[in-house]
């Protein structure tokens, strides 16, 4: 079933396309490509010249929609299918997985783990894991697993071939993450990003929801066996030399409560036995004085011993955090030259558009880092850290700060609003602190980058990601005063932080027209040349195609959420903006060559392969849309490729 959806951008027709019989597999294992998160496919089939000529092949529905109970949106389908031998694998934003033949999307079989439908902001799963049992020639029940991880905080174990509960996994196929996490709040903590293998361990971490209390429940990492899923180590991320917490009532571990968690996608190095994972900040995210130094792993990229949990090094990207720039994107490893010639590096993109570039045994920075002075200035209470690491090498992505010049809106009046707006705000720079007053927080929390991360080229050595470049607005409110707020979502949304002074105020800095009050574009698209040193290209992605009362396309560039992949012939394939549309451009110009419609929001990262020899090439993304983003809702898998 095609749906009613068609194509846009085929002015031309392409060449006839001639597909060799030898022409080799290509497959993407796992959610990011590969271990390294390359987000990258050697395949070359859909190219340049004939790019304009793919078409909606089959598309597969889930089912997990809205909630039946009430209508409401389901969250975000943000999933990254895996292609496992010849079936695609992946799971929708209720945590039922299924298995599709790769070739004609038909389903061979579908897991439903029933989870706890308690969680208030909505369902998310971005991915699974798939693990093949070594040396064995045998294909025994399980000795193929797929691991996936749930809303309601379970690691679960399945039979890769049938969807069935691997019984000899914990308790029958069932490995509950709540045990030592205590103090959880209902639907408060869960997982929404895949699973990672290394070597005989399966690595998880977990969201915690955000700026509710100051006890929230803790980000503790843990690795299970990947056999018998018994715990093999943890890594409760507090500051050196925290003694432990007394174990639990039947010895089990305890783990220390408001730690910062890692809630996004892990990256592995199995020849050096690394795990990289990216942090939350501490809770709540908008003060931290009573922090007291627990944030020690806060906002960072940590380099774990796979087999062991053992730390081996950790940058910070943020002190102190109290703006939830919290490490969303994937560490990226690659081997970067520099003047002592190629090193294997982390490349990690932050929601202030930086990018810092580590070496990846040691998490020096392989290009200076300035520590430079940042506004001071915070409520009572709070201690701020006087500086912040900033990257010379690439240099930051994103601009600095938000002044009434960049005040904009589609009539004067609406860019007079604008322009009082910001006036009437503090407004110093990216790391100005929340306040009383309000403060302009630019980049806003989703980014700069968010978990939709970075995609590079080998061949160009291009770094390509996405940027958001819309302000929020911060108001700290004294808690004897939250009365008198009243939230008005997704516009303005009101956070507790129960424990702290303060409750939070968190808006869009937007005009009476309902439009962002800065200058467009509001989101881009971008590649950063290493080999040249230079930014190549940056192209505002997406248009009001779905958001304006009739259907007007103005290329604007808007708020995104998903990432790009790169391929050897040199397209970049992208979803993510708030129109439904895939989208391909040229990797060396940024030229868009052509753009698929989609029967809901492309909030996803795609991901392409060809299963079997001498067969097509497929591009493949969920078409479920984000409830916060307000994009079409759906429940669809769509492939496209060449006739």
């Amino acid at each position: 079933m095609l749906g009613s959806y068609g194509l846009v951008g085929c002015e031309a027709e392409p060449p006839p396309l001639v597909r060799s019989p030898e022409a080799p597999v290509a497959g993407w294992p796992i959610y990011g490509g590969d271990a390294a998160g390359t987000r990258y496919s050697p395949l070359t089939e859909i190219d340049r010249n004939n790019v304009s000529g793919l078409q909606p092949v089959w598309t597969f529905h889930t089912g997990d929609f809205v909630d039946g109970k009430d209508g409401r949106p389901m969250g975000a389908f943000q999933v990254t299918p895996v292609l496992f031998d010849d079936v695609l694998i992946f799971c929708s934003p209720r945590n039922r997985v299924f298995a599709i033949d790769a070739q004609t999307g038909e389903e061979r079989w579908r897991y439903d783990p029933k989870i706890r439908e308690e969680r208030p902001w909505g369902f998310t799963c971005r991915g699974v894991a798939t693990w093949i049992r070594p040396d064995s020639d045998e294909k025994s029940a399980c000795s193929e697993r797929v691991f996936t991880a749930t809303n309601d905080a379970r690691l679960i174990a399945l039979d890769a071939r049938t969807g069935v509960p691997c019984g000899g996994f914990g308790a029958a196929g069932v490995v509950d993450l709540t045990v030592g996490v205590s103090n959880v709040y209902p639907g408060e903590y869960g997982v929404t990003s895949p699973p990672t293998v290394i070597g005989g361990v399966v690595a998880v971490g977990a969201l915690v929801a955000d700026n509710r209390r100051v006890d929230a429940p803790s980000g503790v990492v843990r690795g299970f066996d990947v056999e018998t899923g018994a715990l093999r180590w943890s890594f409760d991320p507090v500051p050196p030399g925290t003694p432990p917490r007394p174990p639990g009532p039947n010895g089990e571990p305890s783990y220390h409560i408001g730690t910062a968690n890692a809630w996004s996608i892990f990256s592995a190095d199995p020849e050096r036995d690394l795990l990289f994972v990216p942090t939350g900040n501490t809770s709540p995210d908008f003060f931290g004085g009573l922090r007291h130094g627990i944030d020690y792993y806060s906002s960072s990229v940590v380099a774990l011993r796979g087999q062991t949990g053992d730390v081996v090094w950790h940058f910070q990207t943020v002190h102190h955090d109290v703006w939830d720039y919290d490490v969303a994107s994937q560490p990226l490893l690659i081997d970067v030259e520099t003047e002592s010639g190629w090193i294997p590096a982390v490349v990690q993109g932050t929601k202030m558009g930086h990018i810092f570039i580590l070496h990846r045994e040691t998490g020096v920075p392989l290009f200076p880092v300035e520590e430079r002075a940042v506004p001071q200035g915070a409520v009572a209470g709070e201690t701020l850290s006087p500086t912040q690491p900033f990257p010379s090498y690439p240099p930051p992505l994103h601009p600095k700060q938000v002044t009434t010049d960049d005040a904009w809106g589609f009539t004067p009046l609406d860019r007079s609003i604008c322009r009082g707006l910001i006036e009437q705000h503090r407004s110093e720079g990216m790391f100005t602190p929340p306040s009383l007053e309000g403060t302009l927080q630019f980049p806003g929390t989703a980014g700069g980058m968010n978990w939709g991360g970075i995609a590079y080229d080998p061949v160009r050595r291009l770094l390509v990601t996405n940027l958001n470049k819309m302000p929020n607005v911060l108001t700290l409110i004294p808690q004897d005063e939250v009365g008198s707020v009243e939230a008005n979502p997704p516009f303005l949304i009101y956070f507790a932080q129960e424990g702290t002074p303060y409750a939070v105020a968190q808006g869009v800095l937007i005009s009476p027209l309902g439009v962002p009050c800065t200058t467009p574009p509001w989101g881009t698209v971008l590649a950063f040349d290493l080999g040249r040193e230079r930014l190549a290209w940056e192209e505002p992605l997406g248009t009001t195609r779905d958001l304006a009362p009739v259907p007007i396309s103005l290329p604007l560039g808007l708020p995104n959420m998903g990432g790009p992949i790169a391929t050897a012939s040199g397209v970049i394939f992208i979803g993510a903006a708030m129109d439904d549309y895939l989208r391909a451009y040229d990797s060396e110009t940024g030229e868009e060559l052509w753009k698929g419609r989609l029967p809901g929001g492309g909030q996803a990262t795609p991901m392409t392969y060809r299963a079997v020899p001498g067969g097509r090439q497929f591009v493949v993304i969920a078409a479920g849309g984000h409830a916060t983003l307000g994009t079409t809702q759906g429940d669809a898998l769509v492939a496209f490729a060449l006739p």
